[in-house]
This record gives structure tokens, C-alpha cells and sequence, in this order.
């Protein structure tokens, strides 16, 4: 299982938020492009970037800052926030970035998923973003009636290449990951399913791993700060 650090963009600061409230945002790093080396040096195979002032805006906001991290590093690196048209997917693709993550527009034009599944296989991922059950969009500013699963189904039908469900309610509060959920989504659909949301340590990794569903991955970013889980510890666990 892949352990996915999380550098969260804000004002070209890499920060985290408190369940998506961007009023409660702690600065861990001025310099993003230095963080992602010391994740690299750790020995991480990805790394995770979210631009969220774009998630609000609805296009790039930290592009320099996402820029210096993929200048600075040799690990793949995928991205969310703010991306919703094709002119940007195929920009931050050309730029180096490995994958890109849907988040906003997988819910309003699903159309947009489908065609860039299909020009860029392998290099498009959903983010499916969830309050008690249903999806959330627009930085999780907006709530929607859309199920998770079937969200999630569609985006199997269009070929993407990887989900990375979030527990909002989870996020950033170090309360533990929703492995019940996240599991039962692994195992609706073929398509590789990414953890997000409260992973505050390593015996939630753990638990993870062994919850009895495929899960590709976890994305950790506040316990990686505080020093609650040990990155370098971590990916030796986890193999």
C-alpha cells in the first residue's frame, strides 16, 4: 500500500486545514518545494498536492508553488484542486505532473472525466469528497445529494485511473481514518481507491491496509507534520 504525503497549498504556504474549513488552516512550511524534498529524502514513492485556494476559485491559484515542487523532486506527484477544464489538465500533465485529481467537475460535467480518461489514460484520478455519505464540492464548500458510491461508479465506467475518497469530517482532526467506508467503496468498484481523511498514526496505516479491501493507497499529511507518524517508519511497515 502506498503512503501518499500530503502537501496542502494555501497562499503558497503548505498548510492543513481543520475538516476543509480554510479559516483553520496551520502553516507547516513556507517553502513547499523544500517540504517535498525532505518527503523525498524520506524515501516516498508520491507525493499528493492540493491546491486549495484553487479548489475555491475554480482554477490555479499555487501553480508556482506546485511548479517548484515538481522542480525540485523525481517522485511522482499528483494534484487536485481547481482543475476543471481541459486546457488545464493538459497544461499541469505537460508540466510533469504524473496524475491529475477531479474533484468539483467529476460531479457537474462528468462528460469532462470521461474525455480526459480517454486522452490520458492512466493520468486521471476522482477525488470523491464526502460529508455523511455524500459528496461535497467547490473546496467542500458546497453539498450535493450525489451517493458516494455511485459517484465512484461512474468514474469506474470512465476509465480513471485511481479514486481518492475523503471523510471531510475526518480530515485534518487526527480521530482516525473511516475504514468501515472506505473499504466498503474499495470493494464496490475494480478501480484502485486511495484513503484520505484522519490518518493520524500508524496503527490507522495499519489498519488500512488490512481492512480487507484492495486499497491502493493512504494519504497522510497533519501526523506527517506533528510527528505522530514517522514517514520513514511508516513506509518500512508498510512495504
Amino acid at each position: 500500500m502506498i503512503l501518499y504525503p500530503a502537501i496542502d497549498l494555501k497562499d503558497g504556504h503548505c498548510v492543513r486545514l481543520l475538516k476543509g474549513e480554510m479559516d483553520k488552516a496551520t502553516v507547516f512550511n513556507d517553502d513547499p518545494a523544500a517540504q517535498a524534498r525532505a518527503f523525498q529524502d524520506a524515501g516516498c514513492a508520491w507525493l499528493h498536492l492540493v491546491d486549495l485556494n484553487g479548489a475555491f476559485a475554480g482554477e490555479p491559484v499555487n501553480a508556482a508553488a506546485v511548479e517548484a515542487i515538481l522542480g525540485a523532486t523525481d517522485v511522482p506527484a499528483q494534484l487536485g484542486g481547481g482543475i476543471r477544464d481541459m486546457a488545464t489538465i493538459e497544461r499541469w500533465l505537460s508540466k510533469g505532473l504524473a496524475r491529475v485529481i477531479l474533484g468539483t467537475v467529476a460531479v457537474e460535467n462528468p462528460d469532462l472525466v470521461r474525455e480526459a480518461a480517454r486522452a490520458f489514460p492512466g493520468q486521471v484520478a476522482v477525488g470523491v469528497d464526502a460529508r455523511d455519505g455524500r459528496v461535497a464540492t467547490r473546496g467542500w464548500a458546497e453539498e450535493t445529494d450525489v451517493d458516494v458510491t455511485g459517484l465512484a461508479r461512474s468514474c469506474e465506467d470512465a476509465g480513471v485511473a485511481a479514486i481518492i475518497y475523503t471523510d471531510i469530517n475526518r480530515d485534518g482532526a487526527m480521530q482516525g481514518p473511516n475504514v468501515e467506508a472506505t473499504a466498503a467503496l474499495a470493494n464496490a468498484v475494480s478501480v484502485p481507491v486511495i484513503a484520505s481523511g484522519g490518518v493520524s498514526s500508524l496503527a490507522d496505516l495499519v489498519a488500512l491496509r488490512d481492512c480487507g479491501a484492495p486499497l491502493n493507497g493512504a494519504i497522510s499529511g497533519r501526523a506527517l507534520y506533528d510527528g505522530a507518524i514517522d514517514l520513514k517508519e511508516a513506509l518500512t511497515v508498510l512495504g
